[in-house]
């Protein structure tokens, strides 16, 4: 019972910061169809500047929600700047992957010399721990394996039951009909942006409050992102969602049967097993949607 009970809260955890992050890199690439390989950084900076509000002093519940929407203004500019530009041209995917790159490299660095290489932590969302099927298991996990179901089931129905969410899946279906019908597709791209950065500030303050943080904090998480997104399918959401729980389910089994060492080359094996066999992924569908 020990190491079901271990595999299965660990895979739960894992998946439910996975799937916050791969829905913000899905959300990117069904509107507009670019990789935002900023995506980490966005996931690193929320978590500084949550941190850096509760250094002043501020509670923790109203740090969170000023941290997101601090976050998402971020990723509309970082969209504005650094992606808008480019929209249009032939090889848009590639210059905005380096120029993505590009952004995170000066966003790294600079949050290194405003706050420094010593790690931080963000006081968790729960103290205390207990057990459960007898493995030790904190109230900081579980609060982050029953919040992040209500925020992903908030974004469907942000989605599929709002105006603008209907407008983003139009858009993410076919830009030209949306420009027919008068939709403001740039604000639109915008806003694909915003979301995508405010969870990947959810997901960095979720493991803020776990582990110490540091400036490279958002490169892992992005990696195994983007593995999640490659095995569910990038051409919808709900397709990364179920795959990022399976991806965290088998790490944390291969980190239990097999040890760190050789996970992630399993997990690279998944990787290359998945393009060789299903290239559009497990999850994909026949074409883009925010379904």
């Amino acid at each position: 019972m020990g190491a079901s009970a271990e595999i299965l809260f660990g895979g739960l955890f894992q998946g439910s910061l996975y799937a916050m992050m791969a829905v913000g890199l899905a959300l990117v690439w069904t509107t507009i169809g670019v990789f935002n390989f900023s995506h980490g950084v966005f996931m690193m900076l929320g978590a500084y500047l949550a941190w850096q509000f509760v250094d002043i002093g501020l509670p923790l519940p109203v740090v969170l929600p000023l941290a997101v929407v601090a976050m998402a203004a971020i990723g509309w500019l970082l969209q504005a700047s650094v992606v808008r530009p480019l929209i249009g041209r032939p090889n848009i995917v590639l210059v905005v992957v380096i120029t993505t790159l590009a952004a995170a490299s000066l966003i790294e660095n600079g949050v290194l010399e405003l706050w420094g290489p010593r790690s931080k932590q963000i006081p968790p969302l729960l103290e205390g721990n207990t057990t459960i099927g007898g493995v030790g298991v904190s109230m900081h996990q579980i609060a982050i394996i029953v919040i992040t179901p209500v925020i992903l089931a908030a974004l469907w129905l942000f989605l599929n039951r709002t105006r603008l969410g209907l407008a983003l899946r139009a858009v993410a279906q076919n830009e030209d009909a949306s420009l027919l019908v008068g939709l403001n597709v740039t604000a639109l791209y915008g806003l694909a942006f915003a979301i995508a950065a405010a969870l990947a500030a959810l997901a960095g303050i979720f493991l803020g409050g776990y582990r110490f943080m540091s400036p490279v904090m958002g490169a892992d998480p992005l990696l195994k992102a983007l593995i999640v997104v490659v095995f569910g399918g990038i051409s919808s959401i709900s397709g990364p969602i179920f795959a990022a729980y399976l991806i965290g389910f088998f790490e944390a089994a291969s980190n239990y049967y097999f040890g760190l060492y050789w996970t992630p080359a399993l997990l690279f094996a998944v990787l290359i097993l998945t393009l060789m066999v299903r290239p559009e992924g497990m999850f994909a569908r026949s074409s883009r949607s925010l379904a």
